[in-house]
């Protein structure tokens, strides 16, 4: 059995690269490890690099290509159709029709950008609930 699908928000990335030992950082530790398959397409990917290469951040310019490089390696490349879904985010709009296109449950730290009548059917998780939902704690 391949490994479950899932599409990571920015915010979670962020976080996980901040505090690897939180729950975004067992996500991405999940994905890094190949427990899970991260999708993508090129508009989540281009998001992530300008998020991480902010200067408040911190991150090695290095450190990001290899991450990025390593989830276009390992991970699911999809070309979505428009979903024509209305979020409060605009910018969101790619992560949830990446997550539509893969069958990818969307882990996101931002609940309300992807509101419930938004989704189309994809499954939209914060970190702590989707590993409680994984390891079958819920």
């Amino acid at each position: 059995m391949s490994p479950q699908r899932v599409v990571l928000d920015t915010n979670v990335v962020v976080s996980a690269l901040l505090n690897s030992f939180g729950t975004p950082g067992r996500v991405l530790d999940l994905v890094l490890a190949g427990e899970l398959t991260a999708a993508y397409d090129d508009r989540v990917l281009a998001e992530w690099r300008e998020v991480l290469r902010r200067k408040k951040f911190g991150f090695a310019a290095r450190d990001v290509e290899a991450l990025v490089g390593f989830v276009e390696a390992e991970g699911l490349g999809v070309n979505p159709n428009p979903l024509g879904a209305e979020l409060p985010d605009p910018d969101d709009v790619p992560f949830l029709e990446t997550a539509h296109a893969a069958e990818a449950t969307l882990i996101t730290g931002n609940m309300k950008h992807y509101p419930e009548e938004a989704r189309q059917g994809v499954a939209v998780l914060e970190p702590a609930a989707f590993l409680n939902k994984w390891t079958g704690k819920v």
